[in-house]
């Protein structure tokens, strides 16, 4: 449930066209690994992964991962090994994405959501591991160099940059204003760029994310409002396809709203019902 909910949210901070692995078909396998395992952490990770037959294997160094992250995540935080792994499942046309993890405690889910759709990889299972707690950026930059070597399709240096970029801008402001809040702020600025297209100077900008800040409620800091501005006028230069990300924005809704008519979403809601109605008794209790 979890995961699903989280594949849909993700779906809402799209910010590239999407192209898929072209010349992967359903039910192939990519799998990366990190360099610096060992031996038997390797063949640990493979069991794991479910000893999938003939994958494609892909290896992913620590000098890589500086490469894409370095000028966004702190150096201590990338480390110097490259360790954690992943395993990606091709699926049919139409199945979206879903991300599983184990033993990854700084990239998140949505991150590595937002990676592949920004690289434009849909429609498939991922699960990025790790033999102990990791970070998580060898995962990250694996799945990206996953979609190159596979689709035999380079993505262009500007907008590794700009994506990786985005993640870590996204995840460092959901860490002070909440990562739903994060999400939805990205989404509700890259909707209305969709709609009345991109804006050309920094006091349009200024004026879009502080109107889309204001309509979810979310209090920004200056700080934060450069730190947006400066990630949206690159992103400006990075030849992105807005109308794809409108179509993106809408195909998202419908999901959600067709996945909250089927008896799992009902469960769902009723199952938040009960969560914020036990909060709620909580709260009466303690002032009683």
């Amino acid at each position: 449930m979890k995961k699903a909910i989280l594949a849909l949210a993700a779906a809402l901070t799209l910010a590239f066209p999407q192209a898929g692995f072209a010349d992967a078909a359903p039910g192939d396998v990519i799998i990366t690994l990190g360099e610096n395992l060992k031996e038997n952490e390797k063949n640990s990770i493979l069991s794991e992964m479910g000893n999938p037959e003939n994958p494609l294997i892909i290896t992913v160094s620590n000098s890589e991962e500086h490469k894409y992250l370095g000028n966004y995540v702190p150096k201590a935080t990338i480390g110097t090994r490259a360790i954690s792994s992943s395993k990606i499942t091709i699926e049919k046309q139409g199945s979206g994405l879903e991300v599983s993890t184990k033993n990854i405690d700084w990239v998140s889910d949505e991150m590595y959501l937002n990676a592949l759709m920004t690289a434009g990889v849909k429609d498939a299972t991922i699960l990025v591991t790790a033999p102990f707690a990791v970070s998580g950026t060898a995962g990250l930059t694996g799945l990206l160099k996953a979609y190159e070597v596979s689709s035999d399709e380079a993505i262009p240096e500007e907008v590794k940059q700009v994506a990786n970029e985005e993640l870590v801008k996204t995840a460092e402001l959901g860490d002070e204003v909440g990562q739903e809040n994060a999400s939805a702020l990205m989404a509700k600025i890259k909707e209305e760029i969709s709609k009345n297209g991109i804006p050309q100077t920094e006091d349009e900008f200024r004026q879009l994310i502080e109107r889309a800040a204001a309509d979810l409620g979310i209090t920004l800091t200056e700080e934060q409002i450069n730190s947006l501005i400066a990630l949206f006028n690159r992103m400006k230069d990075a030849n992105i396809d807005w109308n794809s990300v409108g179509q993106q924005l809408d195909k998202a809704r419908d999901q959600i709203s067709n996945y909250l008519k089927t008896e799992e979403g009902q469960g769902f809601l009723q199952s938040l019902r009960e969560f914020f109605a036990a909060l709620w008794n909580a709260i009466v209790s303690f002032f009683r």
